[in-house]
């Protein structure tokens, strides 16, 4: 939170009404401010390496309610290089939850083609999320190497190349039907659902390989590492 000893700076200020997202009413709806606190907490380095460091970043929190009275928490960034010139970011929904953020560590043309996809889904047009979710599956293989003459061909690779595993695979394989169904005329539709549910799955994917196996081998490595430290001690003990 801003410390006591320190003034609110100009600009700081919470805006008038702003359009936001409503889950409940499932709409943009004007959202009428009724209360914000500023954060003025350290950027986390770590995830901020080409990021200016600023002397003062902001966060700022509003509480916005929506025409039918429903409450709409929302979170805006200051990403100006002057900390006291407020350029803040456009209002992320932070609640009710939202979906949550892929890891920066997934190639940007993976997370762009998702957050295409739950877009989508997000204008209930679900068998375009569901055809997006197919192509989040096509740029998975294709950035890892894999090609094939269908997008089953492919899979099956990533599961020769030990890319993907048996329930990976399975996963994977059922978002293509999915999206083939999508992708393809035949008089049916894709629920809400099961556009839901390639998301998921697609999400699921990302992060394995680009996420949870890192981790994996990084540990594996550390542990690896620490194996031989740990007999010498006990060589030393002894």
């Amino acid at each position: 939170m801003l410390p006591d000893d320190r003034k609110l700076p100009e600009g700081a200020e919470p805006p008038g009404q702003m359009l936001v997202e409503c889950v409940i009413c499932e709409k943009p709806v004007i959202g009428t401010p009724r209360g914000f606190v500023i954060d003025a907490s350290e950027i986390d380095s770590e995830m901020q390496e080409d990021v200016v460091e600023y002397a003062w970043p902001y966060w700022r929190y509003t509480l916005l309610e929506c025409e039918s009275k429903h409450a709409v928490l929302i979170s805006q960034m200051d990403t100006g290089e002057d900390p006291n010139a407020f350029n803040w970011d456009d209002p992320l929904r932070v609640y009710p939850v939202r979906d949550r953020q892929l890891s920066v560590v997934i190639p940007e043309q993976l997370r762009q083609i998702h957050e295409e996809a739950r877009a989508c889904f997000g204008a209930k047009a679900y068998t375009a999320a569901a055809v997006m979710s197919g192509r989040t599956l096509e740029a998975a293989c294709a950035l890892n190497g894999v090609t094939g003459r269908s997008l089953h061909q492919s899979l099956a690779k990533m599961k020769e190349n030990g890319l993907i595993d048996g329930p990976l695979w399975e996963w994977a394989d059922c978002l293509r039907t999915v999206r083939n169904a999508a992708a393809h005329y035949d008089g049916s539709s894709v629920s809400k659902q099961d556009a839901a549910d390639a998301l998921a799955f697609g999400e699921a994917l990302l992060d394995y390989l680009y996420v949870l196996s890192a981790r994996f081998n990084a540990l594996k490595e550390r542990r690896a590492k620490s194996k031989p430290e740990a007999d010498a001690t006990k060589k030393t003990d002894s």
